[in-house]
């Protein structure tokens, strides 16, 4: 396969999102269904799966780097545990209005997986996400952008690919860069 990492949100992508709030505490963390499945799929076909998300309710006060800590480790344990994986996570704790080089759409946490897995090229890579701003962070790091829209329609995206989900992209999606 010509591609070998790949960039995941988290929110609408790897789990429900809450609408207008945020994933505070593991209570909260809902697996979107048959995403387990398509990260133990994706695993045997990725050298590099890494997490690329905005945690702005960190910068806002509303839970803590430790809270996430807690929340990430549950859902790494979930997916390890199910024959999946993840690489590493990176998070954007920043306000939106800091415009933060590490907040999507800037390209700051792909440059950080950069540094930390030398062997990445954003040419081989693959970003997956359900917002314009996913779409936007792949553009601005040069990688092949793949829009999820959780089965809503959405006509407003520019993207290489559009997916109902992460299971239909793991399933049938990536297929197309074969």
């Amino acid at each position: 396969m010509r591609y070998n990492t790949l960039f995941l949100d988290r929110d609408g992508v790897i789990n429900r999102k809450i609408e207008n709030g945020y994933v505070t505490k593991i209570e909260e963390f809902e697996f979107l269904p048959n995403v387990i499945t398509a990260l133990e799929f994706l695993s045997n076909k990725f050298q590099y799966i890494f997490i690329v998300t905005n945690q702005q309710g960190i910068g806002k006060g509303i839970f803590s780097l430790s809270d996430l800590t807690k929340i990430h480790n549950y859902m790494l344990d979930e997916i390890n545990r199910r024959g999946g994986r993840i690489d590493k996570i990176y998070i954007a704790p920043h306000l939106e209005s800091e415009n933060h080089v590490n907040r999507k759409p800037q390209p700051g946490m792909a440059w950080q997986a950069k540094n930390d897995f030398p062997d990445v090229d954003f040419k081989r890579s693959i970003m997956v996400g359900d917002s314009m701003l996913d779409m936007q962070f792949g553009e601005n790091a040069g990688m092949t952008t793949v829009f999820l829209t959780n089965n809503e329609s959405n006509t407003q995206v520019v993207a290489d690919l559009i997916c109902n989900d992460l299971y239909d992209f793991a399933m049938n999606g990536l297929n197309n860069f074969a």
